[in-house]
């Protein structure tokens, strides 16, 4: 489980989340490219203080659309005005911080999860409404068609209290057995 959260930039939750919103329906070449350049923008201290004072030219300068430019202000907006406590959500229950987390412009309830499993290590989330995790449970579980969210969900109680790490391994799993012959399933 650690060695999968170490994927996520530890300590650096805003840059996380700005770096969700920019690679968002994008390739991962072209988000890596643009959050780069972001990241030179927001430097190292205060990055929300950084988008704040950023120009839209600016911002758009480095390959934001409108719509990311716009999740990136209400980010920054949140987080410097209190209602986004990035400083704070280790203490939070699960509940309150997917609330914060998705009233943000961009940020749904799949992306709370992930950010709750990755950048915060909480050990009983399960984000049940990700394609990939929905695949990985249908080959596991040799299902012949893909299951919908609220299956995903149903077998997933039986994880309960470890449902972070049962993800974690599927992760894993499809990520090691990416070379198997088509037709083999399980982990």
């Amino acid at each position: 489980m650690d060695a999968w959260g170490a994927r996520w930039a530890p300590g650096d939750r805003f840059g996380t989340l700005a770096r969700v919103i920019v690679g968002q329906q994008i390739s991962a070449r072209a988000a890596a490219a643009i959050f780069a350049r972001l990241r030179e923008v927001m430097g190292a201290d205060a990055p929300a203080a950084a988008v704040a004072r950023a120009s839209d030219e600016e911002l758009r300068g480095v390959g934001l659309s409108r719509n990311k430019l716009g999740s990136l202000r209400d980010l920054a907006e949140r987080t410097l005005d209190g209602r986004l406590e990035l400083d704070r959500l280790d203490e939070l229950p699960d509940e309150e911080v997917a609330a914060q987390l998705v009233a943000v412009r961009g940020i749904g309830p799949w992306t709370a999860d992930l950010f709750m499993l990755g950048a915060l290590g909480r050990e009983d989330v399960l984000p049940a409404g990700d394609l990939h995790l929905r695949r990985m449970v249908r080959d596991a579980y040799g299902l012949d068609e893909l299951p919908s969210e609220r299956e995903v969900r149903e077998i997933g109680e039986r994880w309960r209290p470890h449902r972070s790490l049962a993800t974690a391994y599927l992760y894993s799993w499809r990520r090691d057995s990416a070379g198997r012959p088509a037709g083999t399933r399980g982990p």
